[in-house]
């Protein structure tokens, strides 16, 4: 089967999508990262949220994307990236980075990187932009493109 990906604003998300979404997000980083955080923190329903995942029938991997405001001007948030454990080493992140990135063009982009994921996260032009900062038990590392 062939794998998809699929993109859609929030409001256009039918009501088990966002459920298939935040299963695989819970999976990843409450039950295989035992990390227990307010994973439902209001954003993925905003008008502005766009989602990203990949579907072969189920989902193997989703990020969203999100705009901000800061100084003035728009800007992009990426965040709760993630590829179900089966799935991982077939550039899946690559696929959901690309396609989030070509909507940004050249705005800035931020986003918090597992810090072991910095390296991985730099070959998309992002840079550390500012401390590294322990989140729940896992150490994250802010980074910006643009």
């Amino acid at each position: 089967m062939s794998v998809e990906l699929r993109r859609s604003w929030a409001a256009d998300l039918d009501a088990a999508t966002p459920y298939r979404l935040l299963r695989l997000r819970v999976d990843v980083f409450v039950v295989e990262q035992e990390c227990a955080y307010p994973e439902l923190d209001g954003r993925d329903l905003l008008a502005s949220t766009r989602h990203f995942w990949l579907d072969d029938g189920s989902v193997l991997g989703t990020l969203r994307l999100l705009e901000e405001v800061v100084d003035g001007a728009t800007s992009y948030r990426i965040g709760r990236v993630c590829i179900a454990p089966l799935a991982r080493k077939h550039g899946y992140t690559t696929r959901l980075m690309r396609a989030a990135l070509a909507e940004t063009g050249s705005a800035t982009v931020r986003l918090d990187a597992q810090s072991h994921l910095v390296d991985m996260y730099a070959k998309f032009g992002f840079a550390v932009d500012g401390p590294e900062y322990d989140d729940d038990g896992i150490m994250h590392t802010p980074m910006r493109r643009g």
